[in-house]
């Protein structure tokens, strides 16, 4: 892969710094690259950093790394400028911007606007980290996403790899001068920057990040790890360049002369996470060494196999066959691992360019095994990081440095945008999305409750559209929903699936709350004509066939449940199965009139209703008078309002009788006026309503007049017929001081 220069001898020098910086430059170039130097050197004069690091030998050493990952002199002049924006022009951004542009060229200031803005994610991610909050799997997304947010704020990927160079200069200013921040960067880093390091392939980065952030944190396990490794790293680097060379040779022997092998010496933190993951000690750790050999054919692979055995000794059960038995991610490579003469073991991976291809850029990708990541729906994800693999790797035979940003541009994280609650919380959310979707993301009720937003501080409008690393603050009300104009997809409120769903599900349930307010309002009132005003609920729900009380109710304002089947399971009478009309609480259509209790003679299907003026109720005589738009009204015959409409409209009037429904059934109940006159005397009313009372017949309601010691009482009853009404009227003539009592 890349080898990266250590940049701390160098940096003694200027001028073997700047020779260092111009390798691999055009005379051009290398002019414009001192240049920068100077330019930068002026600008940042004794300024120092929060670490404590002076800004230029930071730039400096932060340049130095870039030229040793061989980016372009873009890179590189940017690497100088970094801090450029914060110094130059009393800090005024878009000035500098301008004067770095008009020096250096458009792609060098869009460079360190790049790294400018990455920068200003630092304290959101430290305040997380330093406190991720209670729920471990929370906090893991937290930093997924942080991870994301870093790619997905860039343009360039070349800004990126800036940002990693930034750390890797900070950790080794760390490493000379030990300071009480240390710690807290390098856990930033293990947890951020070197994982993004090893999905972008940069290994070099990756190890010297981690080992360095390793030492920081746990600085008696790194040496004790240290000292069991017993050999420098140039030993141990050396070690596996005599082994290359000797396996190259015997396999150059047997025709694979074409096999690619490569290797590095396992790095200090790699070597302590398997003893840890593993639960073994040092001496178990078989791959602290170890090559890989890339062939073209599968029986190479085995052929490889086989003179690896014959030149070392293989250490029993440590072989794994995955081609022949591919890993669940399918994921095909033979690992082996071998004791050598010296007493130090080797591992030897070998497969072929497609298992490799597949290894290291498909779903079974390094990067996944290594950080363990099975984040959902994150295929395009991994393409993407894929495609910037290919990128790094390709960049090196690539002359034209615009060429290369233009790939980069076909790999950008361009799906989905990462903004920031007030608290400095990382939400994600679709390219596209609102203030509303941002709302809703936070939390269902924060959304309901939202009336504005502001943007970076600015109010804005409920249908902007909002960018990546925007800090998004939520005006709400202490009560309220959302509005349906919300829902109209013309006006953009709504972008996200899952925001319009929780909108929809709240007018949803509003519809459902008013329903069931309307549906207990309509039940109470016909079970306190019933008299069955204490009746439970749930039992009635239960003979009705429905699940609870608030399904009865909803039902009963729908329509669904009719006032004679709430009367039938009310009083418990029968079970509403055995009763054919009332056989389901789902109302239907009527096949003819006569169900209502009431035959119209010559006409069927008509709206019938009773009427108030005279209340008729069975056997009395009826007569059916038609009116506009209320159906049929049924009066006694004997109703004085009766004879006024024969005299005016005796065509409208038409022949009625009861239905057999409505004859001494009891099925049904009517209302009906009675007048009681007696000598007033305490207690009367009380005697009265007693007499109702033991025959079960229900009082709508009262009305009592004393004058002169007579009292007048008019009460409205319900009952099921006439038969019943005239032995009641008799038990109250009976009553102490009732003088009459009759129908009105």
């Amino acid at each position: 892969m890349v080898s990266v220069v250590h940049s701390v001898a160098a940096q003694s020098d200027p001028e073997v710094s700047i020779a260092t910086l111009s390798e691999g430059l055009s005379a051009e170039e290398c002019v414009r690259l001192r240049a920068a130097a100077d330019f930068a050197r002026v600008c940042y004069g004794d300024e120092a950093l929060g670490t404590g690091e002076g800004v230029w030998p930071h730039a400096l050493g932060m340049a130095l790394i870039v030229a040793g990952l061989r980016l372009d002199v873009d890179s590189r002049c940017a690497a100088l400028l970094f801090a450029v924006p914060g110094l130059l022009a009393k800090g005024d951004e878009a000035v500098a911007q301008e004067q770095i542009e008009a020096h250096f060229g458009r792609s060098v200031a869009q460079l360190v606007a790049g790294v400018t803005r990455l920068n200003r994610l630092r304290p959101i991610a430290r305040g997380f980290l330093s406190d991720p909050g209670e729920d471990p799997q929370e906090a893991k997304a937290q930093i997924e996403v942080l991870r994301k947010m870093l790619l997905a704020m860039v343009e360039d990927i070349r800004v990126v790899l800036l940002r990693l160079a930034s750390r890797t200069q900070t950790l080794r200013y760390y490493a000379a001068h030990p300071a009480e921040l240390r710690a807290t960067v390098a856990r930033e880093t293990l947890e951020l920057y070197s994982p993004l390091a090893n999905r972008l392939g940069v290994w070099e980065l990756k190890w010297e990040l981690e080992d360095l952030s390793f030492r920081f944190l746990h600085p008696d396990l790194y040496k004790k790890i240290a000292v069991q490794l017993d050999e420098k790293r140039i030993e141990r680097e050396q070690f596996i360049t005599d082994a290359i060379a000797r396996l190259r040779t015997e396999l150059a022997t047997v025709g694979v002369a074409d096999a690619e092998i490569y290797g590095r010496p396992k790095h200090i933190y790699s070597i302590w996470n398997k003893m840890r993951k593993k639960c073994v000690e040092f001496s178990e750790v078989y791959d602290v060494r170890a090559l890989r050999v890339i062939v073209d054919e599968v029986k190479d692979c085995y052929t490889v196999l086989g003179i690896v055995h014959n030149l070392w000794t293989p250490i029993p059960k440590e072989f794994d066959d995955y081609i022949s038995n591919p890993k669940g991610n399918y994921y095909r490579s033979l690992h082996t691992a071998v004791r050598c003469p010296d007493g130090r073991s080797l591992e030897v991976q070998v497969r072929t360019r497609d298992m490799h291809r597949h290894a290291e850029l498909g779903v079974a990708a390094h990067w996944r095994y290594k950080e363990g990541s099975k984040a959902p729906n994150a295929e395009d994800y991994d393409e993407k990081i894929a495609l910037l693999r290919q990128l790094l790797q390709w960049k090196d035979e690539v002359a034209d440095s615009a060429d290369w940003v233009r790939r980069y541009k076909q790999a950008e994280l361009d799906e989905t945008i990462y903004v920031l609650t007030p608290q400095g919380r990382v939400v994600p959310l679709p390219r596209g999305a609102t203030p509303l979707d941002f709302a809703y993301r936070v939390h269902t009720d924060l959304g309901h409750r939202c009336r504005g937003a502001r943007v970076n501080g600015a109010l804005v409008t409920l249908n902007t559209q909002l960018e990546n690393g925007q800090r998004v603050e939520i005006i709400s009300a202490k009560q309220g929903g959302p509005s349906r104009d919300w829902l109209n997809p013309a006006q953009g409120y709504l972008t996200t699936p899952r925001a319009r769903a929780k909108a929809r599900q709240w007018f949803a349930s509003l519809a459902q709350e008013e329903s069931l307010a309307e549906g207990r309002t309509l039940v109470m009132r016909e079970l306190q004509r019933i008299g069955m005003a204490n009746a439970n609920l749930d039992e009635v729900a239960g003979r009705l066939g429905l699940a609870g009380s608030d399904e009865m109710l909803v039902a009963f304002a729908r329509g669904e449940v009719g006032p004679r089947a709430l009367q039938v399971a009310a009083r418990g009478e029968a079970p509403v199965e055995a009763t054919p009309e009332l056989a389901s609480p789902i109302r239907k259509p009527k096949a003819k009139d006569g169900d209502s209790g009431i035959l119209i003679v010559g006409v069927d299907k008509l709206l019938t209703q009773l009427a108030g003026c005279c209340k008729p109720a069975p056997p009395d005589a009826i007569v059916g008078f038609v009116t506009r738009g209320k159906g049929v009204s049924i009066h006694r015959a004997d109703c004085s309002n009766v004879a006024n409409m024969s005299a005016r409209h005796p065509e409208r009037l038409i022949e009625t009788a009861w239905g057999n429904a409505s004859k001494g059934s009891g099925s049904g109940v009517f209302a009906v006026d009675v007048v009681v006159e007696a000598n007033d005397r305490q207690g009367l009313l009380r005697d009265v309503s007693e007499v109702f009372s033991r025959e079960k017949i229900n009082v709508t309601a009262v009305n009592t007049l004393s004058r002169a010691g007579m009292a007048r009482m008019g009460f409205t009853v319900e009952i099921g017929d006439i038969t019943h009404l005239k032995r009641t009227l008799g038990l109250i003539r009976e009553v102490s001081g009732v003088v009459g009592a009759r129908r009105a």
